[in-house]
């Protein structure tokens, strides 16, 4: 039985590194088209929000597991095989998609009417509409569940060793498999995965008194 040392110390936080890439490519992807999504979502055609609903309800109704497995082994079924960060990458930009879309929708819709009646009454188009008064009124509001959001993501990536993928998680199970130290290693694991999420822990609930305090 090999003994426990730094270089598994070390191997650990080089996987933690693959575990912050990975959130950061499903935070900013998600971001791009969770966006997209909210704007559908209040959008004044219905046949786009009934397609965001139908996008989201789905995502959010299926297991980010299954969302993985359909990623990785069904693309490459039909001959589309990814490498194991893009499809990763792909099935947490979707996952992270489907709920922030429905954050920012939130947001918006929580823009008091007015506002909307005012920037109607000033002749705004629908886009400097949102660009000049509801979307930075509604950026205040989707700050705090946003930056809560992010723990999850980061969490959620422990969920990509089914595929290969070597994150925090996996890399914890490779050294405990040579070093039979499942305690020690997994609190170590732990003690990452909590120094990573709990900054975002707190900045989100700092964020949302504030956002409090203001309204």
């Amino acid at each position: 039985m090999i003994q426990l040392n730094a270089n598994h110390f070390l191997y650990l936080l080089q996987a933690a590194q693959w575990t912050l890439l990975l959130s950061l490519i499903a935070f900013v992807g998600g971001s791009v088209v969770g966006l997209g999504l909210a704007l559908l979502r209040v959008s004044q055609i219905r046949v786009l929000r009934v397609l965001a609903s139908g996008y989201i309800q789905l995502i959010q109704g299926t297991p980010l597991l299954i969302v993985l497995f359909l990623s990785y082994f069904g693309l490459g079924i039909m001959g589309y095989k990814l490498v194991p960060i893009v499809a990763a990458g792909l099935s947490l930009t979707l996952y992270a998609a489907a709920f922030l879309g429905e954050i920012w929708r939130g947001c918006i819709e929580a823009v008091p009417r007015p506002q909307w009646e005012a920037s109607d009454c000033l002749g705004l188009s629908r886009f400097q509409q949102y660009a000049w008064v509801i979307l930075p009124q509604s950026v205040k509001l989707a700050v705090p569940p946003t930056v809560g959001f992010m723990v999850q993501i980061v969490k959620n990536t422990s969920l990509a060793s089914v595929i290969g993928f070597v994150e925090l998680a996996r890399a914890g199970q490779i050294v405990n498999n040579s070093t039979f130290e499942p305690f020690t290693i997994f609190t170590i694991v732990a003690a990452i995965y909590f120094a990573m999420c709990y900054p975002l822990s707190l900045a989100a609930r700092a964020l949302e008194r504030k956002a409090n305090a203001g309204r």
